[in-house]
């Protein structure tokens, strides 16, 4: 399965994107904000092991990795949590290599998978979790539509420490009331 966008390509995750990822996913400084920061190419290929190689079955994530098309190269990734019994909610993550941050991509990215779950999938609530000084991310996904919902106190533990996780949503009549026609080419 694959969604393209004008500047975009999303496919599902593979082996042989070992390396690319390693390279954007290992940088700690980008990545602060990240549960899972690999420190060898194991730790990706295991990642990669992990994750269901079918989409939109509950209780399991689905990962994508974000192609920029004028250059085929990997710019990042975009997992998808299907976590509930009647499979009408999601959960998205998007991780960004930092050369490609302020160009738009994270926005195009979002913005297709969230219509392609909407659309395609026929969900009615997509979430989001952020760090609350994740501020690149909070203003991206309240700019795309979803609005703030919870703000739990120290709730997860993330690289040594316990953080707080703030919780973003959007539902399915909401997103149809936006415009974004600007993802496809004409």
């Amino acid at each position: 399965m694959i969604i393209e966008t004008r500047r975009l390509i999303l496919r599902p995750i593979n082996l042989d994107d070992i390396n690319e990822i390693f390279e954007y996913r290992s940088d700690r400084e980008v990545n602060k904000y990240q549960g899972w920061i690999p420190a060898t190419l194991n730790d990706v290929e295991a990642f990669i092991g992990k994750i269901s190689k079918q989409i939109n079955e509950a209780g399991t994530w689905f990962q994508f990795v974000i192609i920029e098309k004028e250059t085929q190269k990997i710019i990042g990734d975009l997992g998808v949590h299907f976590f509930d019994s009647d499979n009408k909610q999601a959960e998205i993550g998007c991780t960004l290599n930092k050369k490609f941050h302020n160009k738009g991509y994270a926005t195009e990215s979002v913005k297709s998978i969230i219509a392609y779950l909407f659309n395609e999938l026929n969900k009615h609530r997509i979430i989001t979790t952020i760090d609350p000084e994740n501020i690149n991310s909070i203003r991206l996904v309240e700019r795309i539509g979803f609005r703030k919902e919870a703000h739990f106190v120290e709730s997860l533990f993330i690289n040594g420490k316990w953080v707080d996780d703030l919780l973003y949503a959007m539902i399915e009549k909401d997103w149809q009331s936006l415009n974004c026609d600007d993802l496809y080419e004409k």
